[in-house]
């Protein structure tokens, strides 16, 4: 269905590929992964649009591929006066007037042939996405992802997360040949992500989707497409195969890489002696095996083994305050109601002290980034924040805090920054390399942009920091990063997250918003209620210590040891079995 073949491709001051090359095929459902900014959006871009790229290579997609995609940042039209379920319609009402219409048509016109041929298409296509029983796969769709509930609400009353999945329910709906999604899983509830591997299980056609989500990635997809350092590889298999296969031969390749790193140096420090020795004695015996030498060091260059996918690209997110201050009553909520036309949260009631770390969860729509917000703006009476006490906010809707039409550099120099010299020396400990300094924020990556949030949050030296989806947009290794920076902040962190790892891995407890209210949970009861409710004990507890090894197998390597890698894999690969 769809070809990739030698595909290259450039910013004007950065190069994403390099003579990738992929194909697509019938069934396939295919998880794209990255590191956060390494260009898998804008290759989708490319594949939806190619007219509009500039680039070397062909792209190659059946004439008659019908392509359906899901945004990464899904528009929701609060004014849109539709329900869910015409909404879902829309495609099929759309086709069934055009019948209609072609058929008045047909009752007076003279010459009907043409009208025949345009009432076949239609039926067609109509055929196409179930025909006249449109009503019943709709409400399929939507008993699948258990949000049969939301069918007669107005479109404008949905959550971002219920808006997500809709969009998903509707172009599965529309039938095409391949669906592309960009991110589907940001921002859903635990609930709603069930609900999205069930939607993604039972479509039967292609898939190309671009997650960091492990759940997902552990059990949606038979072919992985993996882009690193501008270059490609495919694998047909799971997820689960594929990453430790590319951890075995990371740790292989680097070996391999090691040793010919030792040998050149060795050939370098030889031809450096015979080259003074040539200089001072003229010997020609010496020059010619200067040559010879020389010639063996080219070869060896040469054949230097090729690790793109080794180096692993994370960055040292750090939280920082200078006004740590000593333990007290930093947030107190009394009485907390809020809503509009309806009260999503009402009589809402805690304390938050200066160095707690604490999540609010809660089902998508439950009002967690409404109360964010309004602990941000401080001004609701029922809203008290001690004066010692500084808040920087991170925003799901990254354009609140960043200016996008700025680029990094005129962001951070508005943010208090004096010289180009020194923001440059402060992102590059965000892995944000020099020439991203002048690009626009806009055309950043999500991972990206939220990286940027984060080290802009820690410039300000705020001592509480309020997080919205901290994690969203950003890959594995990214996601570690920033829950070893929470862990060592040295003030208070409360945090809307759906998350699982980042929750049981900072926080030390959680606030659960349930029938408009919020309650205090420990964390033991936490992990209970998600046993309970939305995921197997057994996986989430291996998936744990699975990423523990891969990123003790990642420092091993760093670090040349690799003994200590294989003995890491062996482990690995054990309690993969285990599964």
């Amino acid at each position: 269905m769809i070809k990739i073949n030698n595909l290259s491709y450039s910013f004007p001051n950065k190069d994403l590929y390099n003579n990738i090359s992929f194909t697509l095929e019938d069934d396939q459902h295919c998880a794209f992964i990255g590191s956060s900014g390494i260009g898998k959006s804008t290759l989708i871009d490319i594949i939806m649009d190619p007219e509009r790229y500039m680039f070397d290579g062909t792209i190659e997609i059946d004439p008659n591929c019908r392509i359906g995609y899901v945004s990464q940042f899904p528009k929701l039209d609060k004014t849109k006066e539709t329900t869910v379920l015409e909404y879902l319609g829309e495609e099929f009402i759309k086709l069934q007037n055009e019948i209609a219409s072609i058929c008045t048509e047909m009752e007076t016109a003279s010459d009907i042939d043409p009208l025949l041929e345009k009432y076949q298409e239609a039926l067609d296509a109509l055929d196409a996405i179930g025909g006249d029983d449109f009503e019943s796969i709709i409400n399929k769709k939507l008993n699948l992802a258990n949000l049969d509930y939301l069918k007669n609400l107005m479109v404008s009353e949905l959550s971002g997360g219920e808006f997500k999945l809709i969009q998903v329910i509707k172009e599965m709906l529309n039938g095409p040949n391949l669906i592309i999604m960009d991110e589907p899983d940001v921002f859903l509830d635990f609930e709603n992500l069930n609900s999205l591997k069930n939607l993604i299980n039972s479509h039967k056609g292609m898939m190309l989707v671009i997650t960091h989500n492990r759940y997902l990635l552990n059990h949606c997809f038979n072919k992985i497409i993996h882009l690193e350092n501008m270059e490609l590889q495919e694998f047909d298999g799971s997820y689960i195969d594929y990453n430790f296969t590319l951890l075995q031969t990371k740790i292989e390749l680097q070996e391999l890489s090691a040793a010919d790193d030792e040998e050149i140096e060795r050939n370098e420090r030889i031809i450096k002696r015979l080259r003074d020795r040539a200089e001072v004695t003229g010997e020609t015996a010496a020059g010619r095996y200067l040559k010879g030498k020389m010639k063996f060091l080219e070869r060896l260059e040469a054949r230097r083994i090729k690790t793109p996918f080794v180096e692993i690209k994370q960055p040292y997110i750090r939280l920082t305050t200078n006004n740590a201050v000593e333990e007290k009553i930093a947030l107190k909520v009394n009485n907390y109601s809020s809503g509009f036309d309806k009260i999503i949260l009402e009589n809402v009631n805690f304390e938050i002290k200066s160095n707690d770390k604490v999540a609010i969860i809660g089902l998508n729509g439950t009002g967690k980034t409404t109360l964010l917000k309004d602990i941000y703006k401080n001004n609701n009476t029922s809203i008290e924040i001690d004066s010692d006490i500084e808040v920087a906010y991170l925003s799901q809707n990254q354009g609140e805090i960043l200016n996008e039409s700025n680029t990094v550099l005129e962001e951070f120099l508005d943010a208090g920054f004096k010289t180009y010299d020194e923001v440059e020396i402060y992102i590059s400990n965000y892995d944000f390399e020099e020439e991203l300094l002048n690009q626009k924020i806009e055309s950043l990556s999500g991972g990206e942009k939220n990286i940027l949030q984060l080290a802009k949050i820690s410039a300000s030296k705020a001592n509480m920091l309020l997080l919205d989806e901290p994690t969203s947009h950003l890959d594995t290794y990214s996601q570690m990063a920033l829950e070893t920076a929470i862990k060592k902040y040295n003030g208070a962190i409360l945090m809307v997250s759906h998350d699982y790892y980042s929750i049981i891995n900072c926080v030390d407890y959680v606030l659960l918003i349930e029938d408009k209210t919020i309650r205090k949970m420990n964390m033991k009861k936490f992990k209970k209620m998600i046993y309970a409710k939305y995921f197997d004990k057994d996986y989430l507890e291996i998936e744990q210590k699975k990423m523990d090894l891969e990123m003790k197998i990642a420092i091993s390597l760093r670090n040349t040891d690799f003994e200590r890698a294989k003995a890491l894999s062996e482990e690995l690969e054990a309690l993969i079995k285990s599964l």
